[in-house]
């Protein structure tokens, strides 16, 4: 094969995300002429933004090896209790609360998988079982509606802009900048890595394996935490509705983003660009008004291209 052949190949293979993304942006642009309206673009960013937190926790979980499908539940869950705690507590003990709970809840997780080596499938599924019928019981089955000063406070936060970007973008970003900058340049990062990689040569180097998978589960169900405060923010309201589906829709943005279902790669950008993929799909649709369960076909579809591609990637590049 020539050889500038060859390395144009492997340029689109390893930026293969950032190529969808163009491609999706220009196909946008030319299915719908109010794609780039400031309108629509702000309603994109709005929409990845609770998936996108969502995402990044379980990015890096699934480095690890492991899986957390209890996320779409704790939203519901963490929503309803932030909707709850912000109409008789002031507004940073709410906050506060409700993030330490999706700490305990992630960590649940945590020691199920390390201290019981209970398959992360089975634990988080146990889980998101039980944090779906906790935030039913909680919330008595109906949205719990903000009611207080703080209560307006955070939905002025969840629909506003600074400088033209939703504020729920802005912290959204700044979980994947901080997340990039760990995974590349923190010990922490490059631990998790290594043992996703191989864990049995980890723990022979002496790296506490369990102590790590169990911090991975606490942070993921933290950045829940986060997504449930953002959820509720945006409609004013907490409900057991919120995020079902979400643990798949975060597994295919984090798939689509290049990261090993087997553990060991994966990157907070890549991510980003699959939740962004995920977001400019649904939005096209949308524009075209595609009801919502072909949306979720072709969703299906994506993901299996995503690991076809990437097993691809993996095959060439060996």
């Amino acid at each position: 094969m020539n050889k500038k052949l060859e390395s144009m190949i492997r340029f689109l293979i390893k930026y293969n995300t950032i190529f969808i993304f163009i491609v999706l942006v220009i196909l946008s642009s030319l299915i719908s002429d109010v794609f780039f309206s400031a309108i629509n673009l702000s309603n994109l960013l709005k929409q990845v933004s609770v998936i996108g937190i969502v995402s990044i926790g379980m990015l890096i979980v699934i480095i690890t090896g492991g899986i957390d499908l209890s996320v779409g539940s704790m939203v519901a869950l963490l929503g309803v209790s932030f909707a709850l705690l912000i109409n008789i507590l002031v507004l940073p003990a709410a906050l506060l609360i409700t993030v330490l709970i999706g700490l305990f809840i992630g960590s649940i997780s945590g020691y199920l998988v390390t201290k019981h080596k209970m398959a992360p499938f089975i634990a988080t599924l146990a889980l998101m079982t039980i944090a779906r019928g906790g935030a039913f019981i909680y919330s008595k089955g109906a949205p719990v509606i903000f009611d207080s000063v703080g209560g307006g406070l955070m939905t002025n936060f969840g629909n506003e802009s600074f400088m033209g970007i939703p504020n729920v973008a802005i912290v959204f970003i700044s979980i994947v900048i901080i997340a990039q900058i760990m995974l590349k340049y923190n010990v922490f990062g490059r631990l998790i890595i290594a043992i996703g990689s191989n864990e049995e040569a980890s723990i022979l180097s002496g790296i506490k394996v369990n102590k790590y998978k169990f911090l991975v589960y606490s942070i993921s169900g933290g950045l829940a935490g986060i997504a449930g405060i953002i959820a509720a923010s945006r409609t004013n309201l907490g409900s057991p509705n919120f995020g079902v589906g979400l643990e798949l829709d975060a597994i295919a943005a984090v798939v689509i983003g290049g990261a090993s279902l087997n553990g060991g790669k994966g990157s907070a950008i890549n991510t980003l660009m699959g939740v962004l993929i995920l977001g400019l799909i649904g939005n096209i649709l949308n524009l075209l008004n595609v009801p919502s369960y072909p949306q979720q076909v072709i969703k299906g579809l994506i993901i299996i291209f995503a690991v076809l591609l990437q097993r691809f990637e993996d095959k060439y590049q060996s």
